[in-house]
């Protein structure tokens, strides 16, 4: 969420097929490494001119036994046709996955056959691992062999053991390098969640951060399936966020700019100016999606509808309950316009995620054997008053806009808590381009309303430029607004470990993303201690 969902935008809409016909890689390509050699794992390297593994690997979806291999192949990213200059030929890709590095010990191997119909994109679901461990992989196309990835399985049902997990969103490529993407992966977590916004779907210069963007997207706003896959190429052939998808098993969702600004459900972003088709528009952009991302099947779209939001399982210590919070969500009240109030806002019957994923959320915390459950989500969950004083103004983007579903959601856990399922419930979102950290009321407008979980806010990747240490409202806002705790302008993301006692949370910042090769650094950590909800300073 970046600009109004009333602003301007250019679009068009057109459908793309592709016939596939069996043609061999280029030359050059077949030629570009010995299949014997690999690069150490998590460190990509320049590709020679006509290699297929320009776009990096990646992995996903990790269960205990299994988790989800993913390359796309492309010796021109960029190709307007979205084919990455491999156009309709069809590729038989080997993939290996290893106990150690060196690929010395083999324990699984497998063959996939991909084209156009695909995006040119592998999706290996490698099933008979062991849980919690690491392996690494790497796919290989004739004699050309990718850059090596690490990823690691969850571990066994009943574990407890400890989980390193970050997460971050919103890297808008036009305003700033994604050095955040490779600090991050040089912390190895266990498991890296992407809460939306992981392109932008604008044409270059429609969206300027303060001060100018240093790089430019390629091609028009993406509408069509080949604009977006087009993006994705863009995007992917950038080396530091191909550290970050080679350094850890990702579990994304999307936001919005995957798709339009602020759309919600089958209400399109206004003025829609050209019309088109928003349901081939949604169409092209969830299959695009599913093809840039390490997903299992399960999660192939079809037509304009996706099945994202699921649950993974961390042992007995962790349930990340994923959500998707745009695809049925009833349209933003007030006009979507921000720091507003209004009638509307305050129907109960509105809902955010939709009655059947408010159901499946209810469910998950009341089968919960968890001792943290997680709602990996985009939008601010927890109420901020941006009005100082008397009057009041709220998001209604975020679940401000949506209190009544926000009140099932957070009944919904209550009720679990009181017999003893859930025990800690925190809440991680994306969206805004800023560090937020805020106690979860269980009711905000009730000041003795007791607290009941965790909301930490990652800042953007790249999202809103170099940003800041403090905005010219931040005290007004905190001081409106008494269970926010943190805050802070900077882009970066937010690496947490947890544990059966205690969840550490630290905001990592980069000081500055209009040139590469920003050094990380802390700007706050706080505890959250096991039946203790809430933020206390380490």
């Amino acid at each position: 969420m970046v600009i109004s969902r009333r602003s301007l935008l250019r679009t068009g809409l057109t459908t793309a097929g592709a016939a596939a016909a069996a043609i061999s890689l280029p030359a050059a390509a077949s030629a570009a490494t010995s299949p014997l050699t690999s690069p150490a794992a998590g460190v990509p390297r320049a590709r020679p001119a006509g290699d297929p593994f320009g776009l990096g690997v990646a992995s996903g979806e990790p269960w205990p036994d299994s988790v989800v291999l993913w390359t796309r192949l492309a010796t021109d990213p960029t190709a307007e046709d979205g084919l990455g200059g491999l156009g309709n030929r069809r590729t038989e890709v080997e993939w290996e996955i290893a106990d150690d590095e060196r690929f010395t010990r083999i324990v699984r191997r497998g063959r996939e056959t991909t084209g156009p119909e695909l995006g040119h994109s592998v999706h290996a679901e490698v099933a008979g691992l062991r849980p919690g461990r690491d392996y690494f992989y790497r796919f290989k196309v004739g004699r050309a062999v990718s850059d090596a990835g690490r990823t690691r399985t969850a571990p066994q049902p009943a574990s407890m053991s400890p989980v390193h997990m970050a997460f971050t969103s919103c890297a808008q490529y036009e305003h700033g390098y994604f050095t955040a993407y490779r600090r991050m992966a040089e912390e190895h977590p266990d498991v890296i969640l992407f809460l939306g916004d992981y392109m932008y779907e604008y044409a270059a210069g429609h969206y300027v951060a303060p001060g100018g963007n240093p790089r430019n997207h390629v091609g028009p706003e993406t509408t069509t399936l080949e604009n977006y896959r087009q993006r994705y190429g863009q995007y992917h052939a950038d080396t530091d966020l191909q550290a970050a998808h080679a350094a850890a098993p990702w579990l994304p969702v999307f936001d919005d700019h995957e798709v339009e600004n602020n759309w919600a459900g089958d209400v399109r972003e206004l003025p829609i100016d050209p019309p088109g088709d928003f349901t081939a528009r949604k169409t092209a952009a969830f299959r695009a999606y599913w093809e840039n991302m390490p997903l299992r099947a399960a999660q192939r779209p079809r037509g304009a509808s996706m099945q994202l939001y699921r649950r993974i399982g961390y042992g007995n210590l962790v349930t990340f309950h994923m959500l998707d919070t745009r695809q049925y969500r009833g349209d933003q009240p007030c006009g979507d316009k921000f720091n507003s109030d209004c009638p509307e806002r305050t129907d109960p019957a509105r809902s955010l995620p939709g009655s059947p994923q408010e159901q499946w959320i209810g469910k998950g915390f009341e089968r919960s054997r968890a001792r943290w459950d997680v709602l990996g989500q985009q939008v601010f969950f927890s109420q901020v008053d941006f009005t100082p004083g008397p009057g009041r103004g709220f998001n209604p983007d975020a679940w401000d806009g949506y209190p009544g579903s926000r009140d099932r959601v957070v009944d919904s856990w209550v009720a679990a808590n009181r017999k003893h399922r859930g025990r800690n419930l925190v809440v991680l979102t994306g969206d805004v381009h800023a560090h937020w950290g805020a106690d979860v009321k269980q009711r905000f407008d009730d000041p003795a309303s007791p607290v009941i979980g965790t909301e930490l806010v990652s800042t953007s990747i790249t999202s809103g430029g170099d940003g800041t240490e403090v905005r010219p409202d931040t005290a007004t806002t905190l001081a409106e607004n008494p269970h926010v705790k943190f805050f802070n302008n900077r882009r970066g993301y937010v690496s947490t470990r947890f544990t059966p006692e205690t969840l550490t949370s630290e905001y990592k910042v980069v000081p500055y993303v209009k040139t590469p090769g920003a050094p990380v650094e802390s700007r706050g950590k706080f505890v959250t201690e096991d039946r203790r909800p809430g933020l206390q300073e380490a």
